[in-house]
């Protein structure tokens, strides 16, 4: 298994905005190597003649049609919502584009 660097981890949690200190970041990088470690692991069961599974349990799915009963309550909605611009709900930023 190719080990996951302290800097890859860094990366990692930077991405995902969160800031791990120089005590934390040995123990996140111990995690996620144990972790893809699973991997290697189940890449070493033998599984041929197993049929796939797509359901541990009897239950059926029942589905319905996919189709739109309440297309002429926007109006209602928009109504409610805080704000709307131009027929859309408005929201506020959650991304501001930033490195940080």
């Amino acid at each position: 298994m190719n080990k996951v660097t302290k800097e890859e981890t860094q990366h990692v949690a930077n991405l995902s905005k969160l800031a791990l200190s120089d005590e934390e970041l040995p123990k996140f990088n111990d995690q996620l190597n144990s972790m893809l470690g699973l991997f290697d692991e189940l890449s070493e069961v033998n599984t041929n003649g197993i049929e796939p599974t797509f359901t541990v349990s009897d239950q059926i799915d029942i589905t319905r049609e996919d189709v739109a009963d309440n297309w002429n309550q926007k109006d209602a909605l928009l109504n409610n919502a805080p704000e709307s611009v131009d027929g859309l709900i408005r929201v506020p930023a959650i991304m501001d584009g930033s490195d940080e």
